[in-house]
């Protein structure tokens, strides 16, 4: 293994599912690793004084013990697109519309990292709407995570919704919150329409 970053999962005979990562901080010198229930605030370790080139070796360790106890890195194709959307007022957005894409990424990025919830991957302005893609393994938890963090930052909630589909079927994408939906979950945006998508059912 040649990378420097490890994420792993295991789902218990619960269903629930949990997380082991590990990655070297070349700033620092520290190996790092970090656990838990996907979900739920982690439990980090760092140990001090690792070499750049003890890093290979200490992940190759890491990555098989966690194999030994369970645990697997999961493909795209397994996870979920989880998809916050904001309604704008105007079709190309404001630079209050930017600052607000900027913001929403990082707590969203950062609240999801230390819960293994998944990954910011990109974002996009459609005519009125804001959306940010999210890959996540549960998206359950992932919705719940986004409600809470987007509103403890006063994040504009109250033009907040949330969309969920299989990473391999974007079409295929049901809005989650606000719920009752009353109209399908466009990621076109306003003036346009989404080929096969559809509200919650």
């Amino acid at each position: 293994m040649t990378t420097d970053f490890v994420r792993m999962y295991r789902r218990g005979e619960d269903g629930a599912l949990s997380f082991r990562e590990a990655w070297y901080d070349g700033a620092d010198g520290q190996f790092v690793v970090n656990h838990g229930p996907v979900g739920h605030q982690s439990t980090t370790k760092e140990t001090p004084g690792a070499a750049p080139g003890e890093a290979p070796g200490l992940l190759d360790a890491f990555a098989g013990q966690c194999a030994a106890d369970g645990f697997v890195e999961l493909g795209r194709e397994e996870q979920f697109w989880v998809v916050a959307q904001y309604a704008l007022k105007s079709a190309a957005g404001t630079e209050r519309d930017r600052y607000l894409e900027g913001k929403a990424k990082a707590v969203l990025a950062e609240h999801f990292a230390w819960r293994g919830l998944g990954t910011v991957e990109r974002s996009e302005f459609v005519p009125h709407r804001l959306n940010i893609y999210t890959l996540c393994p549960d998206p359950a938890k992932a919705v719940a995570a986004m409600k809470t963090c987007l509103r403890e930052a006063n994040l504009d909630f109250t033009k907040l919704s949330i969309g969920v589909a299989p990473y391999t079927d974007l079409s295929a994408i049901r809005q989650k919150h606000p719920m009752p939906a009353k109209s399908p979950f466009s990621l076109s945006g306003a003036a346009g329409s989404q080929r096969g998508a559809s509200a919650a059912r």
